[in-house]
């Protein structure tokens, strides 16, 4: 029986333990509560031990992505080849992506596309859809695929015109939250409108998407990725942003306001409260970044601080507050939410990183204890071109068999890797297709990792050109 993601978190709380890892597979960080990778307990039903996940890699013939034995991937969009209903090619630099029950067995995928600037820079923009551009100067958006049974794929925009689509975040109704990973204002950059905001795009309805409006209460900045407490109806966001690092916000909902599909895009622009995170460890001490933490297990309590000025047209968000007022992270990431609340990722570990080496953090935040807990902790990788080792924590999803799966975004080989409750890492997917030479390396990362709703497909893209992955195979608790 698979283990649960509720039973994941209990875990992780028990004596301080965590996913604790280095940069190298089954080399666990010595910090307090940290399971043994090796110490011999974990066997198969005929008492023999077993190491975590699904076995080696299998190199494809294809060179694409090499994946366990018994497991296949199918090409569902590649940006240039596959085209959509509209007869345009799939546009390129594929992003978060989110998986929906649709009708009959359709799945429904929402794809970012990552394009940052004009138009005319890009080969493969996110075409102008009629009625579904923001600002038609601008290259990235989201696209909506049909994946359906029999192998069938449809393609079509859903919202275009907007920049730098990263990652973003599901609802709880069941519709997504694209976020824009760029704060242009008007007349920057060949900018015809303000970026830095979320667009919510729904899948299960075309007409929903017409006249695209930013849901601006969530506030104007580099925004990485969003998910929905579906209790209290909090948004929690992550910034991808430095000089000075960036913020993890939280947006309270004004009174009396109810979620639902469609609700966000008629917010005020200052409904509700959008406030920040500010940390103190566990002798009431301010922690001033997230890179002081060293240890898995360690935990901090969260307060929030109020954003002055959430539009942001003269000061960035994260530079409107002192050094001491808020606490910050060096390149937040992806976020999920599960086990009632929402992990994410910091993609540095430290401070000062040796040789800027892409080290990284994945973090859960406990609403109900408005504590935040460090439940993944990755090393230093010592060679990142040699199979083995991971770096560079990015999207990050929830396993329904237990544990996480995290999109590698690193240096060196990239891969799709889970980690488990009992502090073990495992790899699931390897990208051949950028490779190219120690000489001349063209490594590009992965994105958009999620399941199908019904746990049998795990999706991901590999982000250059842009390839939309779909991945079966025997799957099961993962040790």
């Amino acid at each position: 029986m698979p283990l649960s993601r509720r039973d994941f978190t209990a875990r992780t709380v028990i004596a301080g333990a965590g996913v604790a890892l280095t940069g190298t597979v089954g080399a666990l960080a010595t910090a307090p509560g940290a399971l043994a990778a090796d110490d011999g307990t974990h066997r198969d039903e005929r008492g023999r031990p077993c190491e975590p996940g699904y076995g080696p890699l299998v190199p494809d013939p294809a060179g694409i992505l090499a994946l366990p034995a018994g497991f296949t991937y199918r090409v569902i969009t590649h940006s240039g080849v596959t085209r959509l209903e509209s007869g345009e090619t799939t546009p390129s630099n594929h992003d978060g992506t989110a998986a929906f029950e649709g009708h009959r067995g359709v799945t429904l995928l929402v794809n970012n596309h990552e394009l940052k600037g004009r138009r005319e820079t890009w080969d493969r923009p996110v075409p102008l859809a009629e009625g579904l551009v923001y600002d038609p100067a601008a290259a990235g958006g989201c696209t909506v695929v049909e994946a359906r049974r029999g192998g069938e794929v449809a393609e079509w925009v859903g919202i275009a015109g907007t920049s730098t689509n990263c990652a973003g975040g599901a609802t709880p109704w069941s519709t997504w939250l694209t976020c824009e990973e760029n704060s242009d204002l008007a007349g920057k950059n060949g900018m015809t409108k303000d970026h830095g905001y979320v667009f919510e795009v729904d899948p299960h309805d075309r007409r929903a998407n017409r006249d695209p409006r930013p849901v601006k209460a969530f506030g104007r900045y580099d925004h990485e990725a969003v998910v929905i407490d579906p209790r209290q109806g909090h948004a929690y966001l992550t910034e991808d942003a430095s000089g000075p690092n960036g913020l993890l916000y939280r947006w309270t909902p004004p009174r009396g306001f109810r979620h639902g599909r469609g609700r966000l895009r008629t917010l005020a622009a200052d409904a509700g409260a959008l406030q920040a995170a500010k940390c103190t460890d566990s002798s009431g001490r301010f922690v001033d970044d997230l890179s002081r933490a060293t240890r898995i297990g360690t935990v901090y309590g969260v307060d929030w601080v109020d954003v002055p000025d959430r539009d942001a047209r003269t000061v960035p968000v994260r530079r409107q507050f002192a050094d001491h007022e808020v606490t910050r992270g060096r390149k937040l990431e992806g976020m999920w939410w599960a086990d009632g609340g929402a992990y994410f990722v910091s993609s540095y570990a430290r401070e000062e990183s040796p040789g800027g080496a892409h080290d990284g953090q994945v973090w859960f935040y406990d609403p109900k204890r408005r504590t935040m807990r460090l439940t993944v902790l990755i090393g230093v990788n010592a060679d990142p071109s040699a199979d083995g080792g991971y770096d560079g924590p990015d999207n990050i999803t929830v396993s329904p068999y237990g544990g996480l799966v995290i999109a590698e975004d690193g240096s060196g080989l990239q891969h799709l890797f889970g980690a488990t409750e009992s502090g073990r890492t495992y790899p699931l997917a390897r990208n051949e297709l950028n490779i190219g030479t120690p000489e001349e390396p063209e490594y590009a990362e992965f994105t958009g990792v999620c399941f199908a709703p019904d746990g049998r497909t795990l999706y991901a893209n590999i982000q250059d050109p842009g390839i939309m992955l779909a991945v079966t195979g025997p799957w099961r608790r993962a040790h």
